[in-house]
């Protein structure tokens, strides 16, 4: 199972962690593994490629997790645009576990 964690601070989000492997089916073939990491380097490239942030990205290739942190101090609009992309992917990852509640968990952490 896939297990994706928002960590807040209050209302605010300020990361995530994707680990493990959803097992929807074989490597190259399983969808809801392919959704995950699909949206999550989304996420990354555009806070970081696109917006120029520095949010700190860490992948572990051997546990199959990415983690990302935003960095604490940002200006109004990037802080916005932040928590705008990151809500909805845990909207669009909660959906997800709507239709494949097997396979992928998405939790809120303090």
């Amino acid at each position: 199972m896939t297990t994706v964690t928002f960590y807040t601070e209050g209302s605010r989000i300020t990361g995530f962690h994707a680990a493990g492997h959803s097992g929807y089916a074989c490597e190259g073939e399983d969808i809801v593994c392919a959704a995950v990491t699909s949206t999550v380097r989304l996420i990354a490239c555009t806070l970081n490629d696109v917006m120029g942030l520095c949010a700190a990205v860490k992948v572990n290739e051997k546990a199959a997790s990415i983690s990302l942190r935003l960095p604490g101090s940002l200006g109004p609009t990037a802080e916005s645009t932040c928590q705008t992309l990151l809500a909805g992917m845990m909207v669009y990852l909660t959906e997800l576990h709507s239709e494949y509640p097997d396979y992928i968990e998405v939790m809120e952490a303090e």
